[in-house]
């Protein structure tokens, strides 16, 4: 059932009209009386992990009583996807999760999952010429080699990542305490002070040239990294760079099925209705100082709409992505700066021509993923033998000389000539067009996360670092951010110096 009043396909304007009237007066009576009360319905725009996450977190915080309607347009999980190839599933988005991320590792153990069996595989950086760098079985090998090249580059960007990230898990134990923050500057500057908002306006390369790391070792390994996480260059914020380069690292991991799993079972835990439709529009209501909202959509059926107490924004509202539009806002919502950054994920099942690198005998390439530098004869920014999403005790990786299944991240669609400098020959391409993550350099306004009483708008973290983790932190801060200020409980709001705060808690 799809939520709001039911409708005939050919309702007069007359009905129409009436049920507006009456929902209206149903949500001021339930504003007019929401003192201590909780809210009655809460909309959730957007079934990714960002909005499944979010669903999940405000049932935990306002209760099992509360009405959730999540609205998706396309399938739930959003950028966590898959496609087929051979009856086996295949991630096509979000591929994987880092250890550090404490929301996932709960939402794993909470639903059953299973962390997918790694499978192991060595990587290099391409240049278009050569291979600048490349990973052998052997650790200190690897770590010599860095050094032979690099220096203490190598070393002093581990300190460097690990730094930010020490500094970025405290958020996890500000959430345990219940406090949120109503603006991303706040968010940052309780975790890493002016330096944290600083690396939203300052680029990773020159962060990490101040931070004493060679020009050559960014060159190679950095804008490697980058074109692979971001499509981008090393001219996007030092912050979403740390993330980048933290995930880099290792100590990553994806759900056995399929990361989107975790999206499907968040929704299905909190019997929240998810409702198959396009939203278009949010119309502000007052009554006797208390804001509602009604939440206009398309389905198969024709129009309607719905009102509630809270409406979550889990979806792009940059570059006019969502074509939502706000009525009834004094001052209204302004558009937001920036564009989003265009990625083409290619899953291609064939055999690798693997004499495009300079292998003649397949049987001798050794790398399961390549990462490719800055150069203009470079016409893809990675490319990776991947596992399917189910991988059993039994199964083996393609040998090189096989056919197997890889993912060809791009900025463009691929040619057929350049499918066949991949690929000696092919049985299948899958293409995906991914709006993934905003276009750094566009703009470096971070947007607020806060766009009227009761109205939060999730993604606009992304802009200040997009990833798995960074949608399930900031689910986490607007669900308590809704809970504290419905319940003016405005100690647990933008409150300073919070890690001397929590040891007196203690």
């Amino acid at each position: 059932m799809m939520a709001g009043s039911p409708r005939p396909p050919r309702a007069s304007r007359l009905l129409v009209s009436l049920a507006v009237a009456v929902g209206v007066m149903r949500a001021a009576s339930s504003a007019a009386a929401a003192g201590d009360a909780p809210p009655g319905k809460i909309a959730v725009i957007g079934a990714g992990i960002g909005g499944s996450s979010v669903a999940h977190f405000l049932q935990q915080h306002f209760g099992p009583q509360v009405q959730l309607d999540v609205y998706e347009k396309d399938t739930v999980g959003g950028r966590l996807a898959t496609v087929t190839v051979n009856k086996q599933q295949y991630e096509s988005g979000g591929a994987s999760i880092h250890s550090l991320n404490l929301h996932m590792q709960d939402f794993v153990k909470l639903l059953g999952l299973k962390h997918r069996r790694e499978v192991a595989g060595k990587s290099a950086v391409f240049s278009g010429e050569q291979f600048v760098l490349v990973e052998t079985d052997w650790y200190l090998l690897n770590l010599f080699r860095l050094w032979w090249h690099y220096g203490m580059s190598f070393l002093r960007l581990q300190m460097w990542v690990e730094e930010v990230m020490e500094k970025f898990m405290r958020i996890y134990k500000y959430q345990a305490h219940g406090y949120s923050f109503s603006r991303l500057e706040e968010l940052l500057h309780s975790l890493g002070g002016d330096a944290f908002v600083n690396m939203t306006q300052r680029s990773v390369a020159e962060s990490l040239l101040e931070a004493g790391i060679a020009q050559r070792f960014i060159d190679d390994a950095i804008v490697a990294i980058l074109r692979a996480s971001y499509g981008q260059s090393i001219l996007v914020p030092a912050f979403a760079g740390a993330m980048s380069l933290a995930g880099a690292q290792g100590n990553m991991w994806a759900v056995e099925g399929g990361n989107k799993l975790v999206c499907s079972g968040l929704l299905k835990l909190t019997k929240a209705n998810v409702i198959q439709a396009t939203v278009t529009a949010i119309t502000l209501h007052n009554s006797e100082g208390k804001s509602f909202y009604q939440v206009h959509y398309e389905d198969e059926e024709g129009q309607g709409s719905s009102f509630y107490d809270i409406v979550v924004i889990a979806t792009q509202l940059h570059d006019k992505k969502s074509n939502i539009t706000f009525q009834n806002f004094d001052p209204p919502i302004s558009e937001f700066p920036g564009t989003f950054h265009t990625t083409i994920t290619s899953i291609v099942h064939g055999y690798l021509n693997s004499s495009y690198f300079g292998f003649s005998d397949p049987k001798l390439f050794p790398f399961t993923s390549v990462l490719t530098t800055d150069s203009p004869a470079l016409f893809f920014n990675s490319m990776d033998n991947i596992c399917p999403v189910n991988v059993s005790g039994t199964f083996r990786r393609k040998q090189p000389q096989e056919a197997a299944v890889w993912r060809v991240h791009s900025q463009h669609p691929l040619e057929k000539q350049e499918l066949k400098m991949l690929f000696r020959s092919y049985y299948s391409v899958q293409v995906t067009e991914w709006q993934a993550c905003p276009s750094y350099e566009s703009s470096r306004t971070l947007p607020p996360i806060i766009l009227h009483d009761h109205l939060y708008y999730l993604n606009s973290v992304e802009w200040a670092a997009s990833s798995v983790e960074m949608a399930a932190v900031a689910a986490k801060n607007v669900a308590l951010l809704a809970y504290n200020l419905w319940y003016h409980d405005l100690d647990k709001i933008d409150q300073k110096d919070l890690m001397h705060k929590i040891k007196t808690e203690l």
